[in-house]
């Protein structure tokens, strides 16, 4: 018997590696503003980037789950943006990081369809 290899979604894998890279980032921020003690209680950078690593592994973890991983990406990107009111340089990694998940999600759509429309019987 063939086997037949089940393909994956461009847009998944596109928008997986996106939010995979986040994770790095999202970390690195977070102890950027721990170590600048920018909050009032110095430890509340570390739980709110544990709270937004958690959401982003919930993110890559339901991703190939229906749509409730593209979802909670386009929720956390808008969220990234508020660490800017904390730290203005965050803000640059938040518009390349934003740009990036939406060429992920809608070249990773658009090359799905063109797959879907050039199937071979």
């Amino acid at each position: 018997m063939d086997k037949i290899k089940r393909q994956t979604s461009t847009e998944i894998t596109l928008a997986t590696i996106v939010l995979g890279f986040e994770v790095v980032v999202v970390f690195l921020t977070g102890l950027t503003i721990f170590g600048l003690k920018l909050t009032a209680p110095p430890g509340l950078a570390l739980i709110v980037t544990g709270v937004a690593l958690l959401g982003l592994v919930f993110a890559m973890a339901t991703m190939r789950r229906g749509r409730v991983g593209i979802i909670s990406g386009w929720i956390l990107h808008a969220l990234y943006f508020l660490p800017i009111l904390i730290l203005p340089s965050v803000g640059i990694l938040a518009i390349i990081f934003g740009a990036l998940w939406v060429f992920a999600v809608l070249k990773g759509r658009t090359i799905d369809r063109m797959r879907e429309s050039h199937t071979f019987s």
